[in-house]
């Protein structure tokens, strides 16, 4: 969400004469942050109709689950914020303004779902440790896909379209990892309710995965 709040200094620029671009860039990053904050409010809502009768562990597979992908969509949120703000092409803009708010929703659902088992948000455990083959799949401290802290740094400096080819390839291959974390739950969770939002989750991943792919063809990249 602070990605969002970088822009003020934005709102007092000065008009300029392009037509009135930057005014609706200006509008549309407000639209988004509102769209932010509507799809996390959603998705507490749907995480509310878990039913809590049989409530997963402490170290049970969805509770890993739900405190990793947090962690794992925070940073998808992070950079679709930075490529509806920075991005030059509008196809990119737009994949990344989707990203932002349907990742922040689920963040939602999921943090709903720790609430509801009463959890706590981060657990004890180190990241992947809920999946079978997790541990080998966190490199330096990042789970599966995870852009580094220099490629975040890289991201935020970059322009035109090197910053637009950059995002690609970097959300392409978090999507590689994040969809590999949900095929971790769905193969080892028990819950019906969680099997059903990251079914959905893969679906939907998936989806942007050939968008991405087929934007970062066009580009050249």
């Amino acid at each position: 969400m602070t990605a969002v709040t970088t822009d003020a200094d934005l709102a007092e620029a000065p008009a300029t004469d392009d037509g009135g671009r930057r005014g609706v860039r200006r509008f549309g990053t407000i639209a988004l942050a509102a769209a932010v904050v509507v799809g996390l409010l959603l998705g507490y809502a749907g995480g509310l109709l878990t039913p809590t009768l049989a409530r997963p562990g402490e170290n049970s597979v969805e509770a890993g689950f739900a405190r990793d992908m947090t962690t794992h969509h925070a940073q998808a949120v992070a950079m679709g914020l930075m490529a509806f703000q920075q991005g030059q092409d509008p196809e990119v803009r737009q994949i990344g303004g989707d990203i932002a708010t349907g990742q922040q929703g689920e963040i939602g659902t999921m943090q709903t779902w720790l609430r509801l088992w009463k959890l706590d948000p981060t657990g004890d455990q180190p990241p992947m440790a809920w999946m079978s083959d997790g541990a080998g799949l966190v490199k330096d401290g990042l789970m599966p896909g995870m852009a580094t802290p220099d490629e975040m740094k890289r991201l935020r400096a970059a322009q035109g379209r090197e910053f637009d080819l950059l995002f690609l390839q970097l959300m392409i291959r978090h999507h590689l990892g994040g969809v590999h974390m949900i095929q971790g739950v769905l193969d080892e969770g028990h819950d019906k309710d969680v099997l059903l939002v990251a079914q959905t989750m893969k679906n939907t991943q998936q989806k942007d995965l050939t968008n991405l792919q087929a934007a970062l063809k066009r580009l050249g990249g």
